[in-house]
């Protein structure tokens, strides 16, 4: 079992810059991914930057050059960096996680665990 608490979500102008955390707990292989997943009003989930136990990352095209995807290993943290925000970010965002085999589709990789979320609100 994982456990994934996601924090730092809030409300900024646009232009401005978040930066959210998940921390993990519990049991995590060591090949693993880990996904930022966003989910606006109305909208479907949508994949925003994904992570392997290599380091190996990528991004949305809606999202490069303005998010960065990070870890802290020591501190089993996530984070995901975001400047430059624009109206349309506004979401709830939400980290999951593979841990295991199977991270081999990048964002479609099916997940195993999911945290609650924390939201993020953009003005213009």
């Amino acid at each position: 079992q994982v456990q994934l608490v996601e924090s730092g979500g809030g409300s900024v102008q646009a232009g401005g810059s978040l930066r959210l955390s998940c921390v993990a707990s519990g049991y995590v292989a060591s090949r693993y991914c880990m996904v930022w997943f966003r989910q606006a009003p109305g909208k479907e989930r949508e994949g925003v930057a994904f992570i392997n136990n290599y380091g190996f990352t990528t991004y949305a095209d809606f999202v490069k050059g303005r998010f960065t995807i990070s870890r802290d290993n020591a501190k089993n943290t996530l984070y995901l960096q975001m400047n430059s925000l624009i109206p349309e970010d506004t979401a709830t965002y939400s980290c999951a996680i593979r841990s295991g085999d199977g991270c081999n589709n990048g964002f479609h990789s099916a997940m195993n665990y999911w945290g609650k979320g924390t939201l993020v609100t953009i003005s213009s």
